[in-house]
């Protein structure tokens, strides 16, 4: 239960005192731009095409409504505890090194098997635009191991294109590279245009024939439950929710700016909940034009937008090429980046004894935490290349949603403890809408198959038992060290911001 103090914390950090310049509208493009990422691109069909149908539209609205009451929170904590960090170091700080361990934890689902997700659908896309010059991937290298294509048979054995991804990317971020704030904005450009660009031509394409295609794809919009759990129905809206709910975990990043907010009681709230509202309108489109140009049963694939381009008829194809392009680009950034986050979350966990030492060793040439760096490569290039989009997806869901719980409960422990803490931002309603996030965050997550529910109960055994028998016992804070007595690193900047998933 030994927590960091707040001057403890800002002792360790290396950033400098922020300027508060971001209004409401800065904060709403923010997060629009770090929300809209591989859950819209890959996600969408997989829950469309196994449980929800049509009816995903509804699930958008859901799981963007369990974003907003944790964002909520995420907002006061930004705003009360000047910390620079991730969730782990807000645990640190208020419900003590246990709870940090946990979310340490959880972090490497969100962040190292985020990678892995965005690298299978970034392989989809590559696969799909190389097919289209007449460069053909044999089948058997683009799959998960033990994969039976259900329209040709064949037995998939390797992603290779997901690994290499994944294992290229990390070489990357050993020698130091990092992305700048202009390439990042011309990325977040990309990305956002080719989401409108979809929604603008496939919508202008079913409009031209909508009764005919909602006759054929969306009759009827709720398909009848199957009595399997989470398939069809209500039951696999629900289900859908926990899946689309990977598109929105981006807004963190606009929680990040709470120290740099003009008025954060009045901006961070808008920016949360403006971000959430207008990137769940797009998704709801996107969504609307996918199930409606192409029947929901053909969407499991992991690259349903390419599926959507491809069925326009060869006149446009060479819009299908320019989509395709679009979307690698801006998977390839968020891959180096969730692979950059979690790189950055065992370093700062070694740095604090939790992991052994060798996690914050500093190359002596390029001044990066390269072993560390090295390992999160392979992790999730083998995650990547061996398990399926599905799996790997419900993986990250659960872990994600889990920490957002743990979040929603760190305001109810704050407002306890820290009654006078003085708050920039506080949640309205308190403490419903805190106590409305945990519910529904772990609601969600009890939608989730029972096998990935099993192994994320192994996973966090495993993670309880590594705590006392490594992390409790080599902790600097038990032993009256700081973390900043520990090696630090040379010039690593970090992104400007998280980018999306």
């Amino acid at each position: 239960m030994a927590r960091k103090s707040v001057a403890q914390v800002q002792r360790e950090s290396e950033t400098s005192e922020l300027k508060r310049t971001l209004g409401a509208w800065n904060l709403m493009l923010l997060g629009i731009g770090c929300i809209i990422g591989a859950g819209i691109f890959v996600r969408t069909g997989n829950a469309a095409a196994l449980h929800a149908g049509p009816a995903v539209l509804i699930s958008f609205v859901i799981a963007g409504a369990v974003c907003a009451l944790a964002g909520l929170c995420y907002a006061e904590l930004s705003s009360s505890l000047p910390v620079s960090g991730s969730a782990y170091t807000y645990s640190y700080t208020t419900l003590g090194e246990f709870a940090a361990w946990i979310m340490g934890s959880l972090l490497l689902l969100e962040y190292g098997l985020a990678a892995s997700v965005v690298a299978v659908g970034w392989s989809g896309y590559v696969v799909s635009l190389l097919g289209d010059f007449g460069l053909v991937i044999p089948e058997t290298l683009t799959g998960p191991f033990g994969h039976v294509d259900p329209k040709t048979g064949v037995t998939t054995l390797f992603n290779l294109p997901a690994f290499a991804v994944c294992t290229l990317l990390g070489l990357l971020l050993v020698v130091g590279v990092s992305e700048s704030a202009k390439v990042n904005n011309i990325i977040v450009a990309i990305k956002v245009s080719v989401i409108i660009a979809f929604i603008a031509i496939g919508g202008y394409m079913v409009l031209s024939n909508l009764g005919e295609l909602t006759a054929k794809n969306w009759t009827p919009f709720i398909p009848e439950p199957t009595g399997d759990k989470g398939e069809f129905g209500w039951g696999g809206i629900l289900r859908a929710a926990s899946i689309v709910f990977f598109a929105y975990i981006g807004f963190e990043a606009v929680s990040t700016a709470g120290q740099e907010a003009k008025n954060p009681k009045r901006d961070m709230p808008i920016g949360i909940i403006g971000s959430l509202v207008v990137c769940t309108v797009l998704y709801m489109l996107v969504a609307a034009v996918l199930t409606l140009i192409v029947n929901y049963k053909g969407l499991n694939v992991p690259d349903p937008v390419a599926v959507a381009v491809d069925s326009f008829g060869p006149q446009w194809a060479w819009f299908a090429k320019l989509i395709k392009v679009g979307a690698i680009i801006g998977l390839t950034s968020v891959v180096l980046v969730l692979m950059y986050g979690q790189t950055r979350i065992f370093y700062t966990m070694a740095r604090d004894g939790l992991l052994p030492r060798i996690f914050a060793t500093v190359h002596p040439r390029f001044k990066t935490p390269w072993i560390n760096t090295i390992l999160v490569a392979l992790m999730t290039a083998f995650a990547a290349g061996f398990f399926d989009i599905n799996t790997l997806g419900d993986m990250t869901s659960v872990g994600t949603l889990a920490a957002f719980g743990i979040v929603c409960l760190t305001v109810i422990w704050l407002r306890t403890t820290h009654p006078n803490l003085p708050r920039g931002f506080k949640v309205p309603l308190y403490p419903v809408l805190p106590a409305l996030g945990i519910v529904s965050c772990f609601a969600l997550i009890f939608t989730v198959e029972a096998r990935v529910l099993v192994f994320f109960g192994w996973f966090m055994l495993g993670a309880i038992i590594l705590y006392f028998l490594y992390g409790m016992s080599h902790s600097r804070l038990a032993h009256g060290q700081d973390q900043v007595d520990a090696p630090e690193m040379g010039e690593f900047p970090a992104p400007v911001h998280e980018e999306g998933r």
